[in-house]
């Protein structure tokens, strides 16, 4: 990881800045509504093409990017609807699904029931759910990050989990067609009509952390996601609590990391929800001009291999204690666990 330096836009960059992400996104809209497109869908739907591109263009210039996050666009053709389809309970197909989509690269699998809110502003989606798919990333390439044009190995490990999501995604789409069910793909980095991070919460993979990626208590935050819509009946899996919240709540390691500061210490309110929230318009620019970033998902306490099992224990405690005594987990407490982890860093 390179040490953080004071973090200051170049004025060519800023003069991309047409308009404030932070405003397209609804920060500080008390009503909930379906999120705008935005940056990596197309640039006619959003004011920051030449933000998207001034990036692709930083992140090409690493040594093995471009290959990799090529292959993150390159995907087989879905295949027809079959006419028949097995007879299978919501269960069993849940179970089949999930059992092939663990054998053609994914590393974990959620279900979720869709959600009008899942689906951007000016796009549809008619099936009644959503697939999940993260796939994990190598925590010592990913911590690598920011990349350059002598060491691409942090950004070309981010275009190889898109990649691998891609041809998850689609694999799994075409085995759910082959069973005589509608599925289409939605994988990353180009945004399309499916929010992934909404469904990726409810379906059990994980919670949102404060820098707006999610934790996983298997991955940490090293881990990209990818879709499948599909009408095929399935069971939901249930969202998980393991105290990735809590702990965001204060700890402060990539709020500090953060070269543009674009992490802030409160949840803030957007389109009608109370979370964490990471400002676009100090992150963007940061974020074109390096070669993408990962800063905070690489130095977060749950995406180190050796730091998130301790983790995972002291949370389990914690909400043991409180469940215990019917109280509240004290900031105090929460200080105390974050000084360890300090300790754990150095």
């Amino acid at each position: 990881m390179k040490d953080k330096k004071r973090y200051e836009p170049h004025p060519e960059t800023l003069a991309l800045l047409t308009a404030s992400g932070n405003s397209i996104n609804g920060v500080g809209e008390a009503a909930a509504r379906q999120a705008s497109p935005f940056f990596w869908h197309p640039p006619e739907l959003h004011p920051f093409g030449a933000l998207q591109n001034l990036a692709r263009q930083s992140s090409r210039r690493c040594p093995g990017a471009g290959p990799a996050f090529q292959a993150a666009y390159n995907h087989p053709e879905l295949t027809p609807v079959a006419e028949q389809h097995p007879e299978r309970s919501p269960e069993e197909f849940s179970a089949e699904l999930r059992a092939f989509a663990l054998e053609h690269e994914a590393d974990a699998v959620g279900i979720a029931a869709m959600d009008p809110l899942y689906v951007f502003q000016g796009y549809e989606i008619e099936e009644p759910w959503v697939i999940v798919l993260a796939l994990a990333h190598d925590y010592e390439r990913l911590r690598q990050v920011p990349s350059d044009e002598t060491n691409g190995a942090g950004v070309t490990d981010i275009g190889e989990q898109y990649a691998r999501g891609t041809r998850a995604a689609f694999a799994l789409a075409n085995w759910i067609r082959a069973q005589g069910y509608t599925a289409k793909a939605y994988p990353g980095p180009a945004a399309n009509a499916l929010l992934l991070i909404p469904p990726a919460i409810a379906s059990g993979l994980g919670e949102l952390g404060k820098h707006g990626s999610m934790i996983s208590p298997q991955f940490g935050s090293g881990f990209r996601l990818a879709g499948v819509t599909t009408d095929m009946p399935l069971a939901a899996t249930a969202p998980v609590r393991f105290g990735g919240d809590e702990f965001c709540a204060t700890c402060q390691i990539c709020t500090v990391e953060c070269p543009p500061e674009a992490i802030t210490e409160q949840k803030q309110m957007v389109r009608g929800v109370e979370r964490w929230y990471v400002d676009f318009d100090k992150c963007i620019p940061y974020f074109a001009e390096r070669a993408s970033c990962g800063i905070c998902i690489a130095v977060c306490p749950w995406t180190r291999p050796e730091v998130r099992p301790k983790l995972l224990k002291t949370m389990a405690r914690r909400s043991a204690v409180a469940t215990d005594t019917g109280s509240e987990v004290s900031a105090e407490g929460g200080l105390e666990v974050i000084e360890r982890i300090w300790e754990s860093l150095d």
